[in-house]
């Protein structure tokens, strides 16, 4: 009797794959910040870059939230689904913001330490995106991506330093009347720091799935 239900439910979405391409874009526009750091490169062309794989997310988060109400037997409980997906959005939408900002303020030459927070956010992406597929075996494999998720977490702490040593050598460099420029710096280090914090939410994010399916 439960067979001809069954033929009636939607089929089981690929949640995995959606994942991993939402994993993907965030690498791809991480990759595009550190371009955007490099002194030589134009905050224009840039910015519509990480705009392009903004939008490419945006796809895939709708996609997995149509599939989370068409889909019957999901891999995890819905809420952490969308939870996660949401987290993950939630990192490029902040490096988006992070880059208009370095566009918006025409900010050619970024601070040391914000190239510094750059490559970790960049290393954030990639370690994020090495434990996305280990969802599909979370049991299996959740030692490892707490190894990961914990890297991930780490990281926005490092960032956290960072952030605190840059905003004292921007106050020191512009404490003789040029505030504007300090309230520039000050503004872009914050919506770096944003990232960071945007990754380790992510992170939670994965531990959780990992504490309930391991």
């Amino acid at each position: 009797m439960f067979g001809w239900f069954q033929r009636l439910l939607p089929q089981k979405g690929d949640f995995f794959a959606m994942f991993e391409a939402h994993a993907a874009t965030l690498v791809a526009a991480s990759r595009v910040l550190v371009e955007l750091a490099d002194d030589k490169s134009s905050t224009e062309k840039c910015l519509k870059a990480i705009e392009d794989h903004e939008h490419e997310a945006d796809d895939i988060i709708r996609e997995v939230l149509r599939q989370v109400r068409l889909t019957f037997l999901t891999p995890f409980d819905r809420g952490a689904i969308t939870d996660l997906i949401a987290a993950m959005d939630d990192s490029i939408d902040e490096m988006l913001t992070a880059a208009r900002a370095i566009h918006l303020y025409e900010l050619d030459v970024l601070q040391s330490e914000m190239k510094t927070i750059v490559g970790m956010i960049a290393e954030q992406a990639n370690v994020t995106a090495q434990a996305i597929p280990m969802l599909r075996k979370v049991g299996r494999n959740g030692v490892a991506i707490h190894d990961l998720t914990e890297r991930v977490v780490r990281l926005e702490g490092e960032a956290d330093d960072v952030h605190a040593r840059g905003l004292k050598a921007a106050f020191l460099k512009y404490d003789k009347g040029d505030a504007m420029k300090f309230i520039v710096a000050r503004e872009v280090f914050k919506n770096l720091e944003r990232v960071t914090d945007a990754f380790e939410d992510v992170a939670n994010e994965i531990d959780g799935i990992v504490i309930d399916h391991s």
